[in-house]
């Protein structure tokens, strides 16, 4: 493993272009709240997880997406035009970027939301249970500020 921190101009040109990229193709928790709340984000949301979790909790408005069924469903879901983000559990999960590089490979314009599910819920922004209402929990304070709604980042 390198610990040098010691960076030459030419990596610091190579990681100001690895972090523009990841910010091109990736959206947090709550730049995508954000975007919800337009009420027009300009995007379809895609939960790319099972049933099980589907119904244990979502984000509101997202469409179920499995996986397991996206090469086959997508296309019925799924406007070609419309940009997708798609989410997953969490940071521990690489599901969404499964689903993202499938639906890319179909041809659709996709972003991934990081820290998935998870940090959706855990900064406190809204789920939906079975078939309910929108709900909200306090957020974590390891994750999110308790006294805004948004970091400020």
């Amino acid at each position: 493993m390198t610990t040098n921190l010691d960076l030459t101009s030419d990596d610091t040109r190579a990681a100001a272009a690895h972090f523009a990229a990841r910010l091109r193709w990736a959206i947090d928790a709550s730049d995508l709240h954000a975007a919800l709340e337009t009420g027009d984000p300009g995007f379809v949301l895609v939960d790319s997880r099972g049933d099980a979790a589907w119904a244990q909790g979502r984000i509101p408005g997202a469409i179920h997406l499995p996986l397991a069924a996206m090469r086959e469903r997508a296309a019925d879901v799924l406007d070609p035009d419309v940009p997708v983000v798609t989410y997953c559990w969490g940071p521990g999960c690489d599901g969404a970027t499964r689903a993202a590089l499938e639906l890319s490979l179909q041809g659709y314009r996709v972003r991934e939301m990081i820290g998935g599910f998870e940090y959706w819920a855990r900064e406190g922004l809204p789920v939906v249970v079975g078939d309910g209402a929108p709900a909200r929990r306090a957020p974590d304070p390891l994750t999110a500020p308790v006294t805004s709604p948004a970091c400020d980042c």
